[in-house]
């Protein structure tokens, strides 16, 4: 038998070690059909009181938080159990609070062994990074999953999610990109059925508010020195998956967005807002180019102050080939095509822990080109606009009537989850929308061009690159 030092460094590896093994043998096992490698529970679905869905909720502080009520509002669930492994911070007492009589845990492993049995969904609301052990492991045992976008950090975890989510076709999975079930969702069918949208060639997408890292310094050369530990937290399983760092408040509340080895940086945040329908509709797929063509404030460690990025996605279905030009930095702004009007704050952002989104010399959003016309939107759920004004006018009595949303996006889920609808956001559509963002991550930290084959899934320019997917 090994001896284990009583080192607290070596007792802390050995831990994460268990970790990783843990996850890697569950998704081998889920996504190449060896057959259920965790001890899962594979329960019948099951109902709370009056009929209502019996829910977990991991991660409740801050989105958390907020979409917990979310959930709330609709009626139709029962809360079961509590997970966050800062069960003892300010940002989390007003959920316990909210559920006295829910069972409450720091490890979302520990909550699915002890009470996994009690409860028929999960809400994830944690740090991307965390996205795919949990999600996997709600999966194996059994579950049905709504998990905050992105779906996943990297290429193939996203890939072996929507493997194991297809093995599974009675469990519901929702990814959080609320506006696939609100106004825009409805019009971009609409529009591309009655023949509106059609030959579409370009699309630009902005986000060009501020990010928390644009004050930090570029020059850094090392990650944050440790810190103390706030109280009563769960470090290492706040680390979940990727290797360990010494925790420093840089890295917590939000501010793990910010880091490549945590978050997804302005693309992973908000991309799936922005480009959703895009992709879904146009039924993009992956692309077969990723260049960076802009950069400002390159460092191996934090996301860039701005960047600009082209993919570029191929013919398909006889539509034609698309670029995708995505825009993310204060003064990195699109080009405006004449008649564009006046960029509105758009009222379908909801407020997050740094407040209602300020406004901008152009809101977060999207311009679309076609052979014909060219279209203005926003993020979420906004709708789309023909620009310019005299076209619009001239276009009104060709376009359809929008069909309205028969349920909100949480709603969805819920009713997904007792069969009566299907998710509009499940994670074999979202989740290769969040495999094109992983590419374009991956170009921001290398400061490159990336070629990209669809069929076999690989960088073929780059072995680095591509044994980062």
């Amino acid at each position: 038998k090994r001896k284990y030092l009583i080192n607290i460094n070596e007792q802390i590896m050995v831990t994460r070690r268990d970790f990783l093994k843990t996850m890697t043998m569950a998704s081998a096992g889920l996504a190449l059909g060896s057959g259920e490698v965790l001890n899962a529970h594979n329960l019948a679905s099951k109902r709370g009181k009056n009929g209502k869905v019996k829910i977990a909720y991991i991660g409740i502080g801050n989105r958390g938080e907020q979409i917990i009520g979310d959930f709330a509002r609709t009626g139709m669930v029962e809360v079961v159990a509590l997970c966050d492994v800062d069960m003892g911070a300010k940002h989390t007492q007003k959920v316990i609070g909210m559920y006295p009589k829910a069972k409450q845990f720091r490890d979302f492993r520990q909550m699915f062994d002890k009470a996994g049995n009690e409860f028929d969904a999960v809400a994830i609301a944690v740090p991307d990074h965390s996205h795919f052990p949990i999600s996997m492991l709600a999966l194996a045992s059994g579950k049905h999953v709504y998990v905050e976008k992105p779906l996943a950090r990297t290429f193939y975890e996203a890939e072996l999610l929507m493997q194991a989510a297809l093995k599974r076709p009675n469990l519901a999975t929702q990814v959080g990109n609320q506006g696939h079930s609100e106004a825009n969702y409805f019009q971009f069918k609409a529009w591309m059925d009655a023949g509106i949208i059609k030959d579409v060639t370009a699309v630009s997408a902005h986000m060009n508010n501020v990010r928390r890292w644009h004050k930090w310094d570029t020059n850094i050369y090392k990650l944050p020195s440790g810190q103390q530990l706030p109280k009563d937290m769960d470090w290492d399983t706040w680390l979940g998956a990727v290797p360990y760092h010494e925790y420093n408040e840089k890295y917590h509340q939000g501010e793990w967005r910010c880091w490549y080895d945590f978050g997804m940086g302005a693309l992973g945040d908000w991309g799936a807002h922005i480009l959703d329908t895009v992709h879904e509709f146009l039924e993009l797929g992956l692309p077969y180019e990723i260049t960076l063509t802009h950069q400002e404030g390159h460092n191996d460690y934090f996301f860039p102050y701005s960047s600009t990025i082209l993919f570029r996605f191929p013919a398909r279905k006889g539509m034609p080939p698309v670029d995708i030009t995505w825009y993310d930095g204060l003064d990195n702004l699109p080009p405006i095509p004449a008649g564009y009007g006046v960029s509105g704050l758009d009222p379908n952002i909801p407020t997050t822990n740094q407040g209602t989104a300020p406004a901008a010399k152009l809101n977060p959003g999207k311009i679309i080109y076609t052979k014909d016309l060219i279209f203005k939107g926003g993020s979420h759920g906004s709708t789309l606009s023909i620009i310019p004004e005299e076209k619009a006018k001239e276009m009104a009595d060709k376009l359809p009537e929008v069909p309205k949303s028969p349920s909100n996006h949480f709603e969805n889920f819920l009713l997904a989850c007792q069969g009566v609808e299907k998710t509009r956001s499940p994670f074999e559509i979202n989740g290769v929308l969040s495999q094109v963002f992983s590419l374009g991550v991956m170009a921001q930290r290398l400061n490159t061009q990336l070629f990209f084959d669809p069929r076999t899934k690989q960088i073929t320019n780059n072995e680095f690159a591509n044994s980062m997917l």
